[in-house]
């Protein structure tokens, strides 16, 4: 590639933090919490954070999980909604690594998390948290985009993420007209998901929605798609447009509702 490199590196610029990377910081504190969580409540579980690209890769977390003498491994990508573009990708990781091992240990999956109880509810505090009462803010779901092709081909992800949308706005006792789902990120020349979410911001205050509140909860944790394409890009683009107020909520991240979710779902699937 000759050119998005320089354009992503600016990007990257513009929310990196004293520890480095905001993703890698924020999934290397998750796994940490998490591990505190299911020792607390007395389970021997070793946890250990791979990234599907880039470091600590999968197969060298997978091969020191080995060393170490486990037998038992649970595999949990930290995508809430399952897609063949994330969630499969993670699956063909790991058999990829199993197809290499001279012996490989029990394996499970989550395949995904877009509808339990706690996780829906752990999103709705995050946002009811930045909103006062009575507040008629209209609340924009982005979720990242996929090419439509895929979603023709079966992938249940666009299902998925509508379906979090609802349950979310239904614990927050939001009517229909209060808030709306959008896909952002597209790469590309091919149809994305639709509504796109900088072309959703930007008509809005032309509709007269002047104050929008931003939630991206198909992301385990903050990165450059949220930090820089949402709350900064999106943010101006917004306001650009005539917009008065522009409020994102931040991922999950380190939040305790999310470590016990986590820690419940590790629980329920390692039985």
């Amino acid at each position: 590639l000759r050119v998005r490199p320089a354009k992503s590196a600016l990007k990257y610029a513009a929310i990196w933090t004293p520890q480095g990377s905001p993703l890698a910081a924020w999934t290397a504190k998750q796994a940490k919490l998490l591990a505190g969580y299911l020792g607390q409540a007395g389970h021997a579980v070793v946890v250990r954070h791979a990234m599907r690209y880039g470091q600590p890769a999968i197969a060298d977390e997978l091969d020191a999980l080995r060393t170490a003498g486990v037998t038992r491994v649970l595999v949990l990508p930290l995508y809430p909604q399952y897609s063949g573009t994330t969630s499969a990708s993670v699956f063909d990781a790991v058999a990829a690594w199993g197809q290499r091992a001279r012996w490989v240990p029990e394996l499970r999956f989550v395949q995904d998390y877009w509808a339990d109880p706690a996780w829906v509810e752990a999103v709705a505090q995050s946002i009811r948290a930045r909103r006062a009462a009575g507040d008629d803010t209209h609340l924009l779901f982005s979720f990242h985009g996929i090419p439509t092709r895929y979603f023709r081909a079966g992938d249940p992800y666009y299902c998925q993420c509508q379906g979090s949308a609802r349950a979310i706005a239904a614990r927050l006792g939001l009517a229909p007209e209060r808030w709306s789902v959008a896909f952002q990120s597209r790469v590309g020349r091919e149809p994305w998901l639709e509504p796109a979410t900088d072309a959703t911001l930007a008509a809005m205050p032309g509709r007269g929605i002047k104050q929008v509140q931003v939630v991206c909860p198909g992301f385990s944790v903050d990165c450059l798609e949220t930090l820089e394409e949402i709350e900064i890009e999106n943010r101006e683009r917004f306001l650009h447009a005539g917009g008065e107020r522009f409020d994102y909520v931040p991922a999950l991240n380190e939040s305790a509702a999310h470590a016990a979710q986590l820690a419940a779902l590790v629980r329920r699937h390692a039985q």
